[in-house]
């Protein structure tokens, strides 16, 4: 492989893959991406020009999405609707993008032949009982729970049926929930971080129970690349570094590492189909491919996140009044 063409590769995962692609591989990069309110050119600041190339498009454009796909080796695909309250408000952008979108990438590289992998998420399995052992594996049945969840869902089903029925050369992964740099302060520890330096007290939905199996977005970006040049085409690999933490534990480490007392937040009303807990099993990537993740300490990637953000406000400082406007109109 010479030249990739990422999806989605100016919003918080596909940024932190581009700049790990460029500062681990010799791969160039074409990023496609539609620069809605979570796209953003300066999350590719300081990657060489020559390396790099920004497009500004849809991936539900099926002319755009054919020139660019002729032109690269291999497509790796991030490019999604992503925040569960936003799916509830409007789940028509998540149809559009999700699904729509996902059909036009594999089309484009059925016809070229070109090598494609597909990103998504556990939130496809649905959600585990909180004192339930196990955890998702890829033989885990679909049950997603929300528009967002059922739309990747979807779009998961297209990749297999075009494997299947096409001969596409694709691989796919679910995997846990990202953080670290240059996440939309939308999302949960983006939001809080932000919340604490502005002065505001975090939020937190019902109780604070709800799980979630935390992976850096660096450690999810060696995933993908060891997945791209490696994986077994119609495999599916799930990528989680054994991460479980429920909401209330994340919210307080923020608040002490930050300096603040581990009980000053407040509690709202809970999100409608809020999933319980999420798992991952990474056993077939680790053992298959021999990856392993390098942030095995939540807290010093906690503290190398919170520090970014702290030093970073000029990249986030527009979206916090238009997120927490939005936040406020739908009641979230």
């Amino acid at each position: 492989m010479c030249t990739l063409l990422v999806t989605g590769g100016a919003g918080f995962i596909g940024s932190n893959f581009v700049h790990f692609v460029v500062a681990n591989t010799d791969y160039d990069v074409v990023v496609l991406d539609k620069l809605t309110y979570a796209g953003h050119r300066e999350s590719l600041a300081g990657l060489p020009e020559e390396r790099v190339r920004l497009v500004e498009g849809d991936i539900a454009d099926a002319t755009l999405v054919d020139a660019l796909v002729q032109d690269v080796d291999a497509v790796v695909h991030y490019a999604a609707e992503s925040h569960n309250d936003n799916s509830l408000n409007d789940p028509s952008p998540f149809v559009q993008t999700n699904i729509i979108g996902t059909f036009v990438l594999l089309e484009a590289v059925r016809k070229y032949g070109t090598r494609f992998h597909h990103i998504s998420t556990d939130e496809v399995y649905g959600d585990l009982e909180l004192d339930d052992p196990a955890k998702f594996t890829p033989e885990t049945p679909y049950n997603p729970s929300s528009p967002y969840s059922s739309t990747k869902a979807g779009s998961d089903h297209l990749v297999r049926a075009w494997v299947r029925s096409f001969g596409v050369n694709a691989t796919l992964s679910n995997c846990s929930n990202n953080y670290g740099p240059r996440q939309h302060v939308e999302k949960f520890i983006p939001r809080q971080i932000t919340n604490v330096i502005d002065g505001v007290r975090p939020r937190l939905y019902g109780k604070g129970e709800n799980v979630r199996d935390w992976i850096h977005a660096d450690d999810h970006s060696s995933a993908v690349l060891a997945i791209l040049e490696r994986g077994q085409a119609g495999q599916t690999y799930l990528i989680g570094a054994d991460g479980e933490k429920n909401n209330l534990q994340v919210v307080r480490a923020i608040l002490t590492q930050m300096g603040q007392d581990s009980d000053a937040f407040d509690h709202v009303k809970d999100r409608p189909g809020h999933d319980m807990r999420y798992a991952i099993d990474a056993t077939r990537l680790r053992e298959e491919l021999g990856w392993e993740p390098k942030y095995t300490d939540f807290e010093a990637g906690l503290s190398a996140t919170i520090t970014w953000y702290r030093e970073n406000e000029s990249w986030w400082r527009a979206q916090k009044a238009a997120a927490e406007a939005k936040y406020a109109k739908t009641g979230h």
